[in-house]
């Protein structure tokens, strides 16, 4: 039956999200929370990358900083930006130096130390992403990955990386904007708890 057909999507979607709570990579979330909430606190933002549906979540989860995460907490935007700024930037680079180069030179001018880069990469071999995350490394910041397939290349680059235990492109970026919102209300709640955001009455 075609039913079947979309039942064992989300049947599969939800073994991949059981997968990554029974093998423990959740503790990857809390070191990255922990140390995004202290960048932030010190003045420092997130900057995130990726390609394709990988670039749609990293907007996504910047957008939830700047604005609005949770519409119960109505509280000042906190410092993110995504690195798939707009056309004219993305085609500029990719005319003028070459794809590979645009996230590269996006932390290289965006970036300072103490900032945090947070790559996203189902397959770890983004070769714009992980040129980010050498040059982010070199300056100081703090390389955290989403990664899937065993997380590739990108996977050493990163001084935390959580993998998503599949090979299907789908189900580790379902997985992947799971774990962001989860990251995301860690910092949230962190840094209301610490009294840096103050919610409105």
């Amino acid at each position: 039956m075609k039913i079947d057909k979309l039942n064992k999507i989300f049947i599969e979607s939800v073994q991949v999200k059981n997968d990554i709570v029974a093998s423990g990579v959740l503790e990857a979330l809390l070191k990255m929370g922990d140390a995004i909430t202290s960048s932030i606190e010190n003045g420092g933002k997130i900057m995130l990358c990726g390609n394709g549906g990988s670039a749609a979540d990293a907007q996504h989860l910047a957008a939830e900083m700047l604005v609005r995460l949770r519409p119960n907490n109505n509280r000042e935007g906190i410092s993110a930006i995504a690195l798939a700024q707009d056309t004219s930037t993305i085609t500029a680079c990719g005319n003028d130096f070459g794809y590979e180069q645009l996230y590269e030179r996006m932390v290289e001018s965006l970036g300072i130390e103490g900032d945090v880069l947070i790559g996203i990469t189902t397959s770890g071999n983004s070769e714009n992403v992980n040129r980010a995350m050498r040059v982010a490394r070199d300056m100081g910041i703090k390389v955290f990955g989403f990664l899937g397939s065993g997380g590739g290349d990108s996977l050493e680059l990163c001084d935390v990386s959580l993998i998503v235990p599949s090979n299907n492109t789908g189900r580790i970026q379902e997985a992947h904007i799971t774990a962001g919102h989860a990251l995301m209300e860690y910092v949230e709640d962190a840094l209301i708890e610490s009294g840096y955001l103050h919610l409105e009455v």
